[in-house]
């Protein structure tokens, strides 16, 4: 029995003697239970949240056919933009016996996940986006039980932990002001479906499994792939298709994380009036294989991931998708057949130079990553825009462990047809939990 407790039923033992003496102190002692209920409670209730603050600075035109006539586009001026990315509040509570629970609401680009966005085709359309029914973000909601550290049962709306920024999405898990473009330009990002998960801890390892529901392939597109495949314009998302995901993690080394994720789930029909038509026999197969790791010792940060996704179908989904309704709530473009993201960042914290026992860090950063978000079937058309290079350089300064305060200059490298698009961006940031 350590000292805490030892106090704690000492405390109780004289307690009661003393009402059992005085009339009046029994009121107290009634109070002081209520105040020991009242940090049980706090003991086991989880408060916390992330919130980001950008600004950037675009050396480019954001003109829509900047891509497709970038010839006119040469010399045009920048274009700054002020951001709130996210701000996400956290609630956690253990019920006592195995029982928790976890939540997160989201507010991303401050407002609702309703907005106005110029579509990057030559036509510059300006439509309204709905990226999920309602008027807030619920990005987590689970009820879970713990039978052993082994053996976790979770189940609601959860983060699908694919890719490294899915499974390491806080802003003090990553560099670069913005999360890394390669991943959140071709997956669903952060990743969150409504299904049930198994997971648990053993040893140096760790290991998730879920079965979630499918991704909708008439919202993929060739700029994005399929990254919008899990959000529903509805009320409700359709199930009409299952996904599997899954990951494991190893920590065997010091310092270092290996992670390798995945998915699978077919995603044609999976929406309201489906078809059983001409295109019955279609299925859109999505598999996407990912390998990302961290090394965080000796005053470095090093990190990196690699991704690979392929969509079956992908030309009859591109024709299905090109024949919807201009009122449906649809992407209506090509989609690629296959997609992929590479990058790799390090940093080193510099304070280390000077002054090892300092809480402060000041990380000196590069980054760099390729990703291509539409690689086209045969005989479809080509955007070989979305073939990109990117690096970025800058720092992070943590005067706290739970605040970083970011700068960064980076740079999009397209074909030579194309303009390059540099810019600039600084960014606050907070991650933590508050009880």
């Amino acid at each position: 029995m350590n000292n805490q407790k030892r106090f704690s039923r000492l405390a109780t033992v004289l307690l009661a003697a003393s009402a059992a003496v005085s009339p009046a102190f029994a009121a107290d002692s009634a109070q002081t239970d209520t105040v020991k209920q009242k940090k049980s409670f706090l003991s086991r209730l989880q408060f916390g949240g992330y919130g980001e603050v950008a600004y950037s600075y675009n050396f480019y035109s954001d003109n829509v056919n900047r891509y497709s006539h970038a010839a006119d586009y040469k010399d045009a001026k920048g274009h700054g933009r002020f951001d709130l990315p996210h701000v996400v509040l956290m609630i956690g509570f253990d019920f006592g016996k195995g029982w928790s629970m976890g939540s997160e609401i989201e507010f991303e680009h401050g407002g609702v996940e309703s907005a106005v966005e110029l579509e990057q085709e030559e036509v510059g359309e300006y439509e309204k986006d709905i990226e999920r029914g309602g008027e807030v973000a619920l990005e987590q909601f689970w009820i879970q039980k713990t039978f052993l550290p082994q053996l976790n049962v979770r189940a609601g709306h959860m983060v699908v932990p694919v890719g490294a920024t899915n499974s390491h999405h806080l802003p003090t898990e990553y560099f670069t002001v913005y999360r890394p473009e390669g991943e959140c330009q071709i997956l669903p990002c952060t990743w969150h479906q409504t299904g049930l998960s198994i997971w648990g801890v053993a040893g140096k390892w760790r290991y998730e499994a879920m079965v979630i529901a499918g991704l909708n392939s008439t919202l993929f597109s060739k700029d994005e792939w399929i990254k919008n495949g899990s959000a529903s314009p509805f009320e409700f998302t359709p199930a009409n298709r299952l996904g599997f995901a899954a990951r494991v993690d190893n920590y065997s080394v010091p310092g270092l994380r290996l992670s390798l994720s995945g998915f699978y789930g077919n995603s044609f029909n999976n929406t309201l009036q489906s078809d059983n038509g001409k295109y019955k026999d279609v299925k859109g197969a999505v598999s996407v294989l990912s390998f990302d790791f961290e090394y965080n010792n000796y005053g470095w940060i090093v990190r990196g991931n690699a991704d690979w996704g392929h969509l079956g179908d992908a030309d009859r989904i591109s024709e299905f998708n090109r024949t919807q309704s201009s009122t449906s709530p649809y992407k209506r473009t090509h989609v690629g057949k296959d997609a992929v993201a590479a990058g790799a960042e390090a940093g080193y914290n510099i304070m280390r130079l000077w002054n090892r026992r300092t809480s402060q860090k000041l990380y000196v950063f590069g980054r760099y990553e390729y990703y291509d978000a539409y690689i086209p079937t045969k005989n479809a058309p080509d955007y070989s825009w979305t073939d990109r290079h990117r690096i970025a350089a800058g720092i992070n300064y943590y005067p706290l462990k739970q605040v970083v305060i970011k700068a960064e200059f980076s740079e999009r490298f397209l074909h030579k047809q194309y303009n390059n698009e540099p810019s600039v961006s600084i960014g606050v940031a907070y991650a933590g939990w508050f009880l």
